[in-house]
């Protein structure tokens, strides 16, 4: 995209690598998820849901392949809602929990990439 004027009085461009945006979340993504459930003697398949960040759906079914787990077991809202930032894992955990999928009990997987390409990851009990 194309900027505004920078420092230097010429027009300033920013570019995103997308290969290695992709790279960078799969992997951030998937590492921080298994770290998590292999702190708790937990695998990809003892998850109930996981409800990552809606950033597109290849890196969603990328990262929960790694983890180990279906994506019967993803909430996939970014058809929906589209890539919405910070927004994008309460507004799924929210349609999850309305369309009666996440039920009382359940054990997610909140997962999400952040401004900064920062990353994290929370595991609880619904």
């Amino acid at each position: 995209m194309d900027g505004g004027v920078s420092s230097t009085q010429s027009t300033g461009h920013l570019r995103m690598k997308g290969r290695e945006v992709f790279r960078h979340a799969v992997e951030k993504l998937s590492s921080v998820g298994e770290d998590l459930l292999a702190r708790h003697g937990l695998k990809g398949e003892d998850v109930d849901w996981i409800v990552p960040h809606q950033a597109n759906s290849r890196i969603i079914d990328s990262t929960a392949r790694r983890i180990g787990a279906s994506m019967d077991k993803v909430i996939l809202t970014v058809s929906e809602h589209g890539n919405t930032s910070a927004a994008s894992v309460p507004l799924a955990l929210d349609w999850g929990v309305r369309n009666g999928r996440i039920r009382k009990g359940d054990l997610l997987l909140l997962e999400a990439m952040g401004g900064g390409l920062s990353w994290g990851a929370a595991l609880l009990r619904w």
